[in-house]
């Protein structure tokens, strides 16, 4: 087996929410796609291996790692994951709103995905929270303008909002948090109002009749304001999509966000959050657990959701893109397993990769450019779809041409260069 930058074959996922058109136009596919296209996979996850062109041959991603993962990885990498690809790439394109959502930590996935194995579900049971065993903070960084749902609100901003729906049901959940503003308040809020335990006085069951006329009326309550705050229009779109979802009043309590292309946010496990609308890029630790609580229409664990978020306001903020060359810009978070970093090459502004590195992964997303082995290889033309995988072996390598790039590799870390 040859050991060199060699082009990738990657799965589209045809989940309802799909767009019909990011992913088919950025592939150079017919416009619309016969199905909604919602991620373009670029790793080694089981459930969606990348193939790696090897001859006349596509051989999956991940064997073509475990015959050779240290050539492949780096020593470093390859002992420190197990001989694994430790991240997960994708283009996300959400034309309706994804589920309410988080992820486990990595200690609360090893002891889940255990506790379902051994109760003996089926690796694809619905009602599976784990998939695998690891944990999956996540780095969203925008092509188109985006619209996300992320982390709680202030219990100031969440009582105002509140306030301005006045519906009575919605003020009692409110007592919550103005009895205890802490993290406790914000614990019995959400979960009485997501569990379906709230009435308006006291604990106890809301039917999913009585939900569904809150969120009525909360839509009607919404109307008036949806053109000067996109809170309560966003409210009214969530609704629509999902008729009579307690998860259509999410952006009263969590923050809403709009990215424009080229910004980024980082999500950490135990943040709840939702991606609305818009075209990304999302990477990943190699993970897909996902505990969902609401705007969905698949299995929903709000008990185990409730044991893995943070219970915590949070201020919404960016991820600032850092300068690494004149054609690199990183984007730097604490994750271990990832980063990434958009190239943009131009006529007189080539990239040239950093010695000491582990895998790379690289999508081109505009443009056409040249990849080439620093040391002879005979360059690859790569346009808008085209994605290749460099191994840590490979010496060296140059990107030359007019276009834009986004890099998945691992952080080596400072005493991390025997890669």
């Amino acid at each position: 087996m040859k050991l060199t930058i060699s082009l990738l074959k990657n799965t589209v996922q045809a989940y309802g929410w799909g767009s019909k058109t990011a992913i088919a136009r950025l592939l150079g596919e017919p416009v619309p796609a016969k199905t909604p296209q919602a991620e373009l996979w670029l790793g080694a996850h089981p459930k969606a291996a990348s193939s790696v062109l090897q001859g006349d041959e596509w051989v999956p991603l991940s064997e073509w790692i475990a015959e050779a993962p240290e050539q492949v990885l780096g020593r470093s990498v390859a002992l420190r994951f197990a001989g694994k690809l430790p991240f997960l790439m994708k283009v996300l394109a959400a034309e309706r709103p994804l589920s309410i959502q988080a992820h486990p930590g990595l200690v609360q996935a090893r002891a889940g995905f255990a506790r379902e194995n051994t109760a003996g579900l089926a690796p694809n049971a619905r009602v599976r929270n784990y998939r695998d065993d690891n944990h999956k903070p996540e780095l969203l960084c925008a092509l188109t303008p985006f619209w996300a749902l992320k982390g709680f609100r202030s219990t100031g901003e969440i009582l105002e909002l509140i306030e301005q729906i006045d519906i009575p049901e919605l003020h009692a959940a409110s007592d919550f948090i103005r009895n205890d503003p802490g993290g406790e308040g914000l614990r019995l809020f959400v979960t009485r109002l997501l569990g379906g335990t709230l009435r308006q006085a006291q604990g106890g069951g809301l039917e999913q009749r009585l939900q569904r006329d809150l969120v009525a009326r909360a839509v009607t309550a919404a109307q008036s304001r949806a053109e000067s705050d996109p809170v309560f229009d966003w409210i009214i779109r969530l609704n629509r999509d999902y008729p009579g979802n307690i998860g259509a009043l999410s952006p009263l309590f969590l923050n809403l966000i709009r990215l424009q292309p080229g910004d980024a946010m980082f999500i950490e496990p135990g943040t709840m959050h939702a991606y609305l609308s818009g075209t990304g890029i999302e990477l990943m630790a190699n993970s897909d657990n996902v505990l969902r609580g609401g705007l969905t229409t698949k299995h929903i664990d709000l008990g185990e959701l409730f044991n893995i978020l943070r219970f915590s306001e949070e201020t919404p903020t960016l991820v600032p893109p850092t300068v690494v060359s004149s054609a690199e810009s990183l984007y730097g978070t604490s994750a271990e397993e990832f980063a990434l970093s958009v190239i943009r090459v131009r006529k007189d502004i080539p990239y040239v990769a950093e010695k000491a590195r582990s895998a790379e992964i690289l999508l081109c997303t505009q443009g056409s450019g040249v990849i080439a082995d620093t040391f002879g290889q005979v360059g690859m033309e790569l346009n808008r779809g085209k994605s290749v995988i460099v191994p840590a072996c490979v010496a060296g390598y140059h990107i030359e041409g007019q276009a834009t790039f986004y890099k998945a590799a691992v952080p080596l870390g400072k005493n991390c260069a025997d890669s």
